[in-house]
């Protein structure tokens, strides 16, 4: 073999590999972006889990509002969803929406108007955790005086 044609392997080889690495350092760098933009849970863009919370099934509202709490702090572009979800005309909605606001935290504010709306809602479990949801987001002690 001669010396330029085992130059030429050598460059071909090195060109291959250094493709193929920039590819991969690309697809890192757009996963990144992806994971930036905007935050996920169970494999779901926060956006999707949004829109679940108009789905015509309950179990849909109630599924998407229990994952936007599994978000936590990240899941704040949900707020005025989720203070939307408060006056759904099923419980197993309002619970896991009450709740998933009190995960958000302190940055969940605009909330505390509809969650003091929900302390005299009709089922116990309601009210108690928009006294918790609220005790997290305002700091406020919110229990019921007998």
């Amino acid at each position: 073999m001669t010396y330029m044609r085992r130059f030429a392997i050598i460059a071909a080889v090195l060109l291959v590999a250094t493709s193929t690495s920039t590819v991969s350092a690309q697809a890192r760098a757009r996963k990144a972006t992806r994971a930036v933009a905007e935050p996920s849970y169970d494999g779901r863009s926060l956006s999707s889990w949004v829109s679940d919370l108009d789905g015509l099934a309950p179990v849909t509202r109630s599924t998407a509002a229990y994952a936007l709490a599994g978000m936590g702090p990240k899941a704040v572009k949900a707020v005025p969803a989720l203070i939307k979800a408060l006056s759904d005309d099923v419980p197993a909605v309002r619970f896991p929406a009450a709740y998933a606001l009190g995960e958000i935290g302190e940055i969940a504010v605009d909330a505390v108007p509809a969650l003091e709306k929900l302390l005299d809602d009709r089922n116990d479990d309601i009210g108690h955790i928009a006294r918790k949801s609220l005790r997290k987001i305002t700091g406020k002690d919110y229990t019921v005086e007998n």
